[in-house]
């Protein structure tokens, strides 16, 4: 499977490991533990292609891997041209119950197989050239007539968007002067409009006056701007939208009515799926078991509840990945050495034969061994240092010195500086001053009188 990967590719993935950041491509390469969700995901996948809406949620406890499943799934989806997004919920930054501001996260992080930053305007770019292409064919055209073209390429427009500007008429109105705009080199109002239709805050009166917009998107008029992102993507050659949601137990944290209402978006979202609103769209959740099962979760409401209510009471061997929520196994030492071996084959020397016998399946068992104790044998919680360990501190240091012999030079040092707070906090390292174990028996600190 590694043959086929260019060096470039895997020095890619390297480098992130390196710095202990999570590759933004080739995790299939050594992702473990996720092929019997495979076909249920390329089924969905293809029913939403086909123009149906897929709400899937995803449970399990810190470490289980729900970040790294919806980054799996994410590389999947673009490579079946699909376009992605992945939006962190936060209580502060991204609420749940403010579907605008989801809406404005996820048109940032959209991306598709060509572009990583700034997907949304090449998209549309290329949609309009698409159009006036398809305009310019026409006999009677003159293209030299700027203002000819852009009435033929807004009217054609429209009746792309038919279907959403009988909901949301802004959505078009906003795509129609954003190419007039462009027509007439005015690249401050065609980049303003283009912010508007991405809910940015802040767009000045005057821009939004060249296209007669009213107001901003809001939270009721979200879900048509996501329809109307849909309709432009499928004109566009995309097959659809993975939209990830991911850490959905956030909402847990904030004020009861925000939690509600968030909890009531979940629901409405389901319900507008299930109804055919979102054609394209896969909606995918990810969630603590907590949210799924504790009470200041989805219990909190009914209707929620019994959608995505699954029994897990069973063996986890014999779970369904068509059930619309799924639970990740926790991982084990067993994966975590599977996960070595893979990264070690891909890893892009000069010197495969010294790698292979010096970072052997002993001494990558041994490190896994040594990083989860130290991690208070929190295996979940181990991935990330045990890469980056395992990387510039084995495979780089065998590959850059012919006589370093990882079983002889190496010991495992771990300091809290290299930790995250769940890392640090699994090891019984103190972050702070309040973390600190105080005697505070004796006021003076010493021992008492003899």
């Amino acid at each position: 499977m590694t043959e086929d990967v260019s060096r470039l590719r895997k020095t890619e993935i390297i480098e992130a490991l390196r710095r202990g950041t999570v590759p933004r491509r080739g995790l299939e390469l050594y992702a473990v533990g996720l092929s019997r969700f495979e076909k249920a995901i390329d089924e969905e996948l293809a029913a939403a292609a086909a123009g149906r809406g897929v709400f899937k949620a995803v449970r399990g406890d810190y470490g289980s891997g729900k970040t790294f499943f919806a980054r799996w799934l994410e590389q999947r989806a673009r490579n079946a041209s699909f376009a992605t997004a992945l939006v962190q919920i936060s209580q502060t930054d991204t609420p749940l119950y403010r579907m605008e501001t989801v809406y404005r996260r996820a048109l940032e992080s959209l991306q598709t197989k060509e572009w990583t930053d700034g997907a949304f305007r090449m998209l549309v770019e290329r949609w309009f050239y698409s159009l006036e292409e398809e305009v310019l064919a026409r006999p009677g055209i003159d293209g030299d007539n700027a203002k000819a073209v852009s009435s033929a390429v807004g009217d054609l427009l429209e009746q792309r968007l038919a279907s959403v500007s009988a909901t949301q008429p802004q959505f078009a109105a906003a795509l129609r002067a954003c190419h007039t705009a462009r027509l007439n080199d005015d690249a401050a109002t065609a980049d303003g409009l283009l912010a508007w239709l991405m809910a940015q805050p802040n767009v000045g009166a005057d821009i939004t006056r060249a296209a007669s917009l009213k107001g901003n998107v809001d939270h009721k008029g979200a879900g048509g701007f996501l329809r109307g992102l849909l309709s432009l993507l499928r004109q566009t050659g995309r097959k659809g939208l993975l939209l990830v949601l991911d850490e959905v137990e956030t909402i847990q944290r904030v004020r009861a009515d925000n939690r509600e209402n968030s909890l009531n978006a979940l629901r409405q979202l389901m319900d507008d799926i299930d109804a055919g609103q979102f054609p394209g769209l896969y909606l995918l959740i990810t969630g603590t078991t907590q949210f799924f099962e504790g009470p200041q979760g989805i219990k909190r409401l009914a209707p929620l509840e019994q959608r995505l209510h699954v029994d897990f009471s069973g063996n986890s061997d014999f779970d369904s990945a068509r059930a619309v929520q799924i639970r990740l196994p926790p991982f084990n030492i067993e994966r975590l050495v599977e996960v070595g071996r893979r990264v070690r084959a891909l890893y892009p020397s000069d010197h495969p034969a010294r790698i292979e016998a010096k970072v052997s399946d002993g001494v990558i068992r041994d490190l896994a061994n040594g990083i989860t104790g130290k991690l208070g044998s929190s295996v979940g919680i181990a991935p990330r240092l045990f890469l980056r360990k395992l990387v510039g501190e084995l495979l780089d240091k065998v590959d850059e010195h012919e006589a370093y012999d990882p079983s002889v030079h190496f010991r495992l040092v771990l300091e809290g500086r290299e930790m995250t707070a769940e890392e640090r906090a699994a090891a019984g390292i103190a972050t702070s001053v309040d973390d600190l174990e105080l005697d505070v028996s004796k006021p003076d600190g010493r021992d008492g009188p003899k």
